[in-house]
């Protein structure tokens, strides 16, 4: 393809670039109550991150990188390499998002394409919503494509602020928020699609947080955008799947949105039973 038909306008037809995806699995979950890594829990009939795993299949994500810490022989075991498609890569200290996604960077480094990183808690997530997520970032030739949600109850989630053209400008904390942005419904649930090779590369020169000291891949997206490139939004997270699991509650909630979703309809149970 010509450098002129890459640099088409949006909407028409790409050629499809390869996928991968790095899914964060490290987490202790510490209010689990339970000696078992959080993603490890059951929802629905499967640990949670074999839902997020199945999404990243769906939407032809090949390889699928997991990045797993305590408790990380558990991860394997329940999920194994059945597809053919999964690595591992081993994150020792919980140093942030951004540092955890840096631990792939090896696991990765034969790969050229576009990477998912999603979190392995968010059993919820839709193949659906990736593909519509990854077909803006191709068309828009895009460095970093957010996917967001608009919610009615924001609280607790990094809001999305938009420049004056409705364009990306940054995603900014619950507790960093002024009052004005407090009010944007529209949130981050940790849904991003990047070019890979960008992606380590801003990665590697992101700087600690001076409170927590801990990397966080949300940098990167400001990052990006400092150096010119283009980060987009695409606004297409049902407000049902935003939830992550961090206690038992949550995991008894989405486990019940999840098993309703799988549920065959009324209609078809009604048309099941006529047909009889």
């Amino acid at each position: 393809m010509s450098k002129s038909a890459n640099q088409s306008s949006v909407g028409s037809k790409k050629a499809p670039r390869p996928l991968s995806a790095i899914i964060l699995a490290a987490g202790k979950g510490k209010r689990m109550n339970s000696d078992l890594p959080k993603v490890v829990h059951p929802v629905a009939g499967k640990p949670m991150v074999w839902w997020v795993v199945q999404a990243c299949r769906e939407s032809g994500a090949d390889p699928i990188v997991l990045v797993i810490g305590h408790g990380g022989e558990a991860v394997r075991k329940v999920l194994g390499d059945s597809g053919g498609d999964t690595r591992y890569a081993i994150q020792d200290e919980q140093l942030g998002t951004g540092h955890a996604t840096l631990c792939a960077s090896d696991a990765m480094k034969s790969f050229d394409g576009d990477v998912l990183v999603l979190a392995g808690d968010g059993p919820l997530i839709r193949a659906s919503t990736i593909r519509i997520m990854h077909a803006k970032h191709i068309e828009t030739d895009a460095a970093a494509t957010l996917a967001t949600s608009t919610i009615p109850d924001p609280t607790g989630y990094g809001r999305i602020v938009r420049d004056d053209q409705r364009r990306f400008s940054a995603i900014v904390e619950h507790k960093n928020a002024t009052e004005a942005q407090r009010r944007i419904r529209e949130i981050y649930p940790s849904y991003a699609c990047f070019n890979s090779r960008l992606l380590f590369d801003m990665l590697r020169q992101v700087k600690p947080d001076p409170l927590s000291g801990e990397y966080y891949i949300t940098d990167v997206f400001a990052m990006l955008k400092d150096r010119g490139l283009r980060v987009e939004i695409v606004d297409a997270v049902p407000p049902e799947d935003v939830l992550s699991i961090n206690d038992s509650q949550q995991l008894a909630e989405v486990d019940s949105i999840l098993r309703a979703r799988l549920a065959p309809s009324s209609s078809t149970k009604r048309k099941a039973g006529a047909a009889t």
